[in-house]
């Protein structure tokens, strides 16, 4: 992961809704291939961060790029090379899973795949099997994040920008999805940014995180090295102590 272009580089990104600040200058930097974590409590700013990157929002100020490519001022060519995920997304109810990785699989056709290609891909990805045949309103939520996940990650992103990929999953599907992040870095060479509250999934998962609290990062590293600094013994611990939250 040395002498390879950033995958992106934030600096000094503010956003606000009106009187609200969402983010107040926060900045951090991503290197190509590496899975990289936002965390921190609701309200710090996480998924306002992820909507700029994915080109959703623009900034009220300070500059966002995606392997050197500006987010505001180029967010076509962005969208090229990205992938989004929302916490919130949904796949069409009446569609079976096939179907609807299927019918993903055609806005993507201009990324130089071709759609059966990555439909093979997705179902792979999915590890849902026969299932991909049933109807997606049969879905467990843990199911209907998985294939969500592979409809990300099937078209083989530069860059895969996940909110809250796990969000309201058993541990077992939890464990699934991270499982299926980890083997997409390691085999496809991609790039992941994932938001979490969940500090010690994230611990797990990634490669280096950002302590993200009141709309700026409060610090960045491996999360071995953030541990270190607060001498704590996990991130939830380090993060309590770098906002001297007693």
């Amino acid at each position: 992961m040395t002498g390879m272009e950033n995958a992106i580089e934030v600096s000094e990104l503010v956003k606000s809704f009106g009187e609200i600040m969402a983010l107040r200058g926060s900045s951090f930097t991503v290197k190509d291939r590496e899975i990289f974590g936002i965390i921190g409590p609701n309200g710090a700013g996480k998924t306002t961060t992820l909507r700029i990157l994915g080109t959703l929002l623009t900034p009220t100020s300070g500059t966002a790029e995606i392997f050197g490519i500006n987010v505001a001022k180029e967010a076509d060519k962005v969208r090229e090379i990205i992938s989004y995920l929302p916490e919130e997304a949904g796949a069409y109810q009446n569609l079976s899973g096939l179907e609807y990785l299927s019918f993903m699989a055609e806005f993507y056709i201009n990324s130089g795949r071709s759609a059966g290609e990555m439909l093979e891909e997705g179902k792979r990805v999915s590890g849902l099997g026969d299932r991909l045949k049933d109807r997606v309103k049969g879905y467990s939520k843990g199911m209907n994040r998985r294939l969500l996940l592979a409809r990300a990650l099937m078209m083989k992103p530069r860059l895969a920008i996940l909110d809250e990929p796990t969000s309201g999953l058993d541990v077992i599907h939890s464990s699934h999805v991270r499982q299926m992040i980890k083997d997409y870095v390691d085999e496809q060479g991609v790039t992941i940014l994932i938001s979490s509250h969940n500090m010690l999934e994230v611990e797990y998962l990634c490669h280096r995180v950002a302590l993200l609290n009141e709309g700026i990062v409060i610090s960045e590293g491996r999360p071995d090295e953030i541990m270190d600094r607060f001498s704590a013994e996990n991130l939830e611990e380090a993060f309590m102590e770098a906002t001297r939250i007693e």
